[in-house]
């Protein structure tokens, strides 16, 4: 039987095995400083899926998003104009970097139905280095 660091199988042996510190910074040390990566997520909210699509398919294509995950059957529940409403949404997720933050927002406001879209930005705490390497040759 191969050792666990070659085909992932524990043999029992405890020099064939990675003790759980190990493997915590065996991970640790594969994460990215997103912190200083400057890589966002930005939330927003669409209608319909129709108009969800035509929102990502326009980020993504002009690099101002790597990835774009639409999570249909959001149920909203907001007030506006003072009352109490609810609505079925779209949940966008958008992957994007610091840099492209306001130019996401123009693209959205210009592209979306809604008066006031909801824009809401958070940081990305951390990443794998290979997916941080992808965000950042994807996006301009």
């Amino acid at each position: 039987m191969r050792n666990r660091r070659q085909s992932g199988a524990y043999t029992g042996s405890r020099d064939s095995r990675l003790t759980a510190v190990e493997m915590t910074c065996s991970r640790e040390a594969s994460l990215t400083e997103a912190n200083d990566s400057g890589f966002k997520i930005v939330l927003s909210t669409c209608p319909n899926q129709m108009e969800a699509e035509q929102i990502a398919h326009s980020l993504v294509e002009s690099q101002l998003a790597a990835c774009v995950n639409l999570l249909p059957g959001a149920l909203s529940v907001y007030r506006w104009e003072g009352k109490v409403e609810s609505a079925q949404e779209v949940l966008l997720a958008i992957k994007t970097s610091a840099a492209n933050v306001d130019e996401v927002q123009r693209s959205i406001a210009r592209l979306h139905s809604y008066a006031v879209p909801e824009f809401v930005v958070l940081d990305i705490a951390g990443a794998s280095r290979g997916y941080a390497e992808w965000l950042a040759a994807s996006l301009k």
